[in-house]
């Protein structure tokens, strides 16, 4: 399997080096293009692929092409691979907000297509990214695709009306999950802690708290209320945060997310 990325962004970089660790692909299975030179020298030397500015060579390589790029980069780039993508070529796009008709109107022809919104824990092997398809891409293709995917993290397939919805809860998330740990970190800076140690406390904690819902698959609230003893210090932080509108703030975040990705 021939596999090529028009981009060389941080989520690219996340996704090849996540196939090369885990030997879904080789070093030569992989082709990339990327518009400055400085990116694409560093990332021939950083994973050993063949890199090109001529998103054009990519296209006409790969037996499964990922795209990406921003979504406001398609009117461009596009148009420069249109005619050299193969028919059986399968599209891979990781763009929040175009749809896999849109996709296809701007190829301006069939194709096999899957979307995928990844986020960016997949740097570090922890992604969590939906996936949908169109129907030409087969079931043994899609398995292919999922394949690639979960070697940066979890995956699953939803349909693609629910693209949206994964925009909110993990594509974009992650942002809210480091604004918390910097509010964590800042209390306790603010009652005297150094800021290192704060950091660490809090980042340790959020990691903690996700492994145990993972691993026990206890509903969060069922565990909120383990740590809430009667009369105890966490039930008084916790009144706070529902007086402040915490848990209606955060929907209306990941639902304006959403919204966002509905309209792009």
């Amino acid at each position: 399997m021939k596999i090529g990325f028009i981009g060389l962004g941080n989520m690219a970089k996340a996704m090849i080096g996540g196939m090369l660790s885990k030997g879904i692909a080789k070093p030569e299975d992989i082709q990339g293009s990327a518009r400055t030179e400085g990116t694409c020298k560093a990332v021939k030397e950083t994973y050993g692929i063949e890199v090109f500015k001529d998103n054009g060579a990519v296209a006409s390589w790969a037996d499964m092409l990922i795209l990406a790029v921003k979504p406001q980069m398609f009117g461009e780039v596009i148009p420069e691979i249109k005619n050299k993508v193969k028919d059986d070529t399968i599209v891979i796009s990781i763009a929040a907000g175009k749809t896999l008709a849109q996709i296809e109107e701007t190829f301006g022809r069939s194709l096999k297509l899957v979307r995928c919104m990844p986020n960016t824990p997949a740097m570090v092997g922890e992604g969590c990214s939906g996936v949908c398809r169109n129907e030409r891409v087969t079931d043994e293709e899609m398995e292919s695709c999922m394949g690639l995917i979960e070697s940066f993290g979890i995956a699953e397939e939803v349909p693609e009306k629910l693209m949206d919805a994964v925009v909110g809860v993990s594509g974009s998330s992650p942002a809210f999950v480091f604004m918390f740990l910097e509010a964590m970190a800042d209390g306790a800076v603010k009652a005297g802690m150094p800021r290192g140690q704060a950091y660490r406390f809090a980042a340790q904690t959020v990691l903690g708290c996700a492994k145990l819902m993972q691993e026990t698959g206890k509903h969060p609230g069922e565990l909120k209320d383990m740590v809430c003893s009667p009369a105890g210090t966490t039930i008084c932080g916790v009144q706070v945060l529902e007086d402040m509108g915490f848990r209606s703030t955060v929907m209306n975040a990941v639902d304006a997310c959403a919204e966002k990705s509905r309209n792009m």
